[in-house]
């Protein structure tokens, strides 16, 4: 990443409501910016602060969890804007095109898993209510009074709470196979079905208070589940956002802005700086520096002249380029890599989690034994209501309360655990994945390092040259003169009094000093050699250029978990877009025996991919949209919070600090949830090895089914919580 990671940040539950006030005319438009680099309070205040009191802009508001800022604004209000507004504020900014976004329906989702819990609950209570009363030895009438009751109140409440586990386990059967859900249904509708008939027969026992607590239980487990996972987004939709909305068209020497969607190959289209490139194509006027650290993982800017081939995504730092359009929309490279993320992303869905696995035995083995039990009965018996009232017992008091309580019980804590280090599960089944990881592959620029530059040598210049060096670094946003300039504020270095500064796109900054001409910039331009290093030069009039030489902050705890990570037995690998120097140094400060500098996209995910057919369990750490088709690929994949967008979607774990260090506890952590997870199945197994033959029998009363579910649950939720 460049060096936009500076910046403080935000929290998405301080959002203040929208802005009401009056003064808005006419239509309004809306602008969405994606914001990388928020991450608390403070940058959620300070952004909406700021977009608000801009002209024209009359309401904004910023989501942490998206890291998005979506502005209600005049319609002759862009995009191009606002960014610059955001900039100054310390604040990295993109826009979205909201068309490609998609629009999550998770938060309606969970409401509704919530409602359909709370309706459950108190349908439960009320009818344990009422068979307390038939299990105190109520009797004749008054039992089918309170039986009536309990099936007004029951039917209902399941025909509603129920539905979740009704619509998965028709999705499976119209397909011919079996899932958790099946035996779930055929359960509750059993219950239900065999407690109205007793109840219209005037019989002694009805299973209203067990199907309902079924329902509670099982929705409490699935809500569970639902609260261990982020929004999940498309990340190749993410990547499609990020593409440029508009560009602007040169047509006769004449500007008009387009949209990208109307531009074809062989246009002509002026990039400003600052700008995204919109397309693939080449230059064919203007000089400038491109930054792809965000596709490439290069650190630093590119030199840009005509004839340089450009890419959809980069960024054009200093100064404005004409570009030749050779690829637009579906062709260019950004929407390629979309398409190789799409293509990651269907390849990781194929992976069978624990608990899928054990329907696969347990839902056949449940229906055989609930249909012997009432084959065996009926012909013991010759009464089927007899028979019937034994299968619904057997499917209850065997339906999977603690199995389906097993797994999300576990994540939810081990979620929690992992949360309060500073780490973020998305995704339901990535602890079980994170589990068998043997292999880690880190990305290099913004995820082992800090993705700015630092000064190494300052104590090589006299106050004399570090003045005027400062006073040409801050007049350029390149990230060698940011640097720069931090660096010498903070030793209370003040800008010498140099004229007629002025930057030269591509090349740096020059200005008068003392009659002398100064500059500030690449080694060509001021007839140094190149540096083995990352270097920025500086030339006082006809003085040999001196180097400043720069260096890639480690992120804190880079060193502590690449070795903790080693020492575990895990094979680390370092894969970069940077150049064979920059990634070879980094290797050598690590400790990293295997490295692949230079690496494109396509390059990470083939190499992931011929990991994984090696029998490798691969763990991919990156922050880049270069990156994002790898993160897919991965057996399991983190991001840090200060990765784009596009890569924290397809990412199954976002750490939400800046140290690294928590990256082994987290495989730790894993290992423990799927020990804690395998261990709840195996309690549910000896909590039905005794209950069955109870079931099988005939001793199974409503009263017995309602108590054996709820001990088995509480058992699964209490070895959890030992997690924490």
């Amino acid at each position: 990443m460049s060096a936009q990671q500076n910046a403080s940040a935000a929290c998405s539950s301080c959002v203040p409501a929208p802005d009401t006030g009056a003064g808005k005319a006419g239509k309004e438009t809306q602008i969405a910016l994606s914001l990388p680099t928020i991450s608390c309070q403070g940058c959620i205040s300070a952004v909406e602060r700021g977009l608000n009191a801009h002209p024209g802009v009359h309401n904004a508001r910023v989501n942490l969890t998206l890291k998005r800022a979506l502005i209600e604004a005049d319609p002759a209000l862009r995009a191009a804007d606002l960014i610059p507004v955001l900039e100054g504020m310390g604040y990295e900014a993109h826009e979205l095109d909201q068309g490609a976004l998609a629009t999550p329906g998770t938060d309606k989702a969970g409401r509704e898993l919530l409602i359909r819990l709370a309706v459950a609950g108190f349908a439960m209570m009320n009818v344990m209510l009422l068979s307390v009363s038939v299990w105190s030895g109520a009797s004749d009438a008054t039992r089918d009074m309170f039986h009536w009751i309990s099936a007004a109140i029951a039917i209902p409440a399941i025909a509603y709470s129920a539905q979740p586990f009704f619509r998965n386990a028709w999705s499976a059967l119209s397909v011919g196979r079996l899932n958790m859900d099946v035996p779930i249904s055929l359960a509750i509708l059993l219950a239900l079905f065999t407690s109205v008939w007793e109840t219209m027969l005037s019989g002694e026992y009805a299973y209203f208070d067990a199907a309902l607590a079924l329902t509670f239980f099982l929705l409490g487990g699935r809500y569970l589940d639902f609260r261990t996972r982020a929004i999940a987004r498309s990340a190749a939709g993410e990547l499609a956002a990020l593409e440029v909305p508009r560009a602007i068209r040169l047509t006769d020497g004449t500007e008009q802005e387009v949209a990208v969607a109307d531009l074809s190959v062989g246009d002509l289209i002026l990039v400003r700086p600052g700008g995204r490139m919109p397309v693939d194509g080449q230059i064919v006027e203007g000089r400038s520096e491109l930054d792809r650290s965000l596709l490439t993982g290069e650190t630093l800017p590119v030199f840009a002249e005509p004839g340089i081939a450009v890419s959809a995504g980069e960024v054009n730092l200093t100064g404005p380029l004409t570009i030749r359009a050779l690829a637009v929309g579906q062709d260019t490279s950004l929407h390629r890599m979309a398409d190789l993320v799409a293509i990651a992303e269907s390849g990781r869905s194929r992976y069978t989690s624990l608990a899928d696995k054990a329907a696969r035995l347990y839902a056949p083995g449940v229906h055989i034994l609930s249909a012997l039990s009432f084959i065996g009965w009926y012909l013991w018996s010759g009464d089927v209501r007899i028979a019937l009232n034994i299968a619904a017992a057997v499917l209850i008091i065997t339906c999977p309360c603690a199995l389906g309580l097993a797994v999300p019980a576990v994540t939810t804590a081990a979620s929690g655990r992992l949360f309060r280090r500073g780490m973020l599960i998305k995704d339901a089944t990535a602890l079980e994945r994170l589990a068998e990881v043997d292999t880690v592959v880190f990305d290099k620029t913004g995820t082992l390092t800090a993705g700015t530059p630092d000064l190494a040598n300052l104590d090589d210049f006299s106050p004399d040259d570090l003045g005027l060096a400062l006073a040409l670094a801050q007049a350029s946003s390149h990230p060698l003169a940011v640097s720069l300039t931090k660096a010498a504020r903070a030793q209370g270095v003040e800008p010498a009094d140099v004229s007629d500064i002025s930057e030269q796109p591509g090349f740096g900054v020059e200005g008068q000093y003392n009659g002398q001409l100064v500059r500030f910039g690449r080694a060509a331009w001021v007839d140094a050699d190149q540096s083995t290093q990352t270097a920025a030069w500086l030339a006082i009039g006809d003085a040999a250029p001196r180097a400043f030489l720069f260096t890639d902050a480690l992120r804190p705890g880079a060193a502590e978990a690449v070795q903790a990570l080693q020492d575990s037995g895990k094979t680390v690998l370092m894969m970069s877009g940077d150049t064979t120097i920059a990634v070879e140094d980094l290797a050598k400060r690590l400790g990293i025996s295997n490295w692949v500098a230079e690496a494109l996209p396509g390059d990470k995910a083939d190499r992931i991919a011929a990991l994984t057919k090696q029998g490798h369990k691969v763990l991919m750490v990156g922050d880049g949209l270069n990156d994002t088709a790898a993160l897919s690929s991965a057996h399991v994949s983190i991001s840090p919070a200060s990765a784009l967008d596009a890569a924290r979607v397809a990412s199954d774990i976002v750490l939400l600090g800046q140290d690294l260090s928590p990256i082994p506890e987290a495989c730790d952590t894993a290992r423990q949830a799927t020990k804690r997870i395998r261990e709840n199945f195996r309690i549910a197994t000896i909590y039905n090895l005794i209950a069955v033959p109870l079931a099988v029998a005939g001793l199974a009363t409503p009263l017995i089914a309602a108590l054996a579910m709820s001990s088995s649950s509480i058992t699964v939720s209490l070895n959890a919580l030992r997690l924490r």
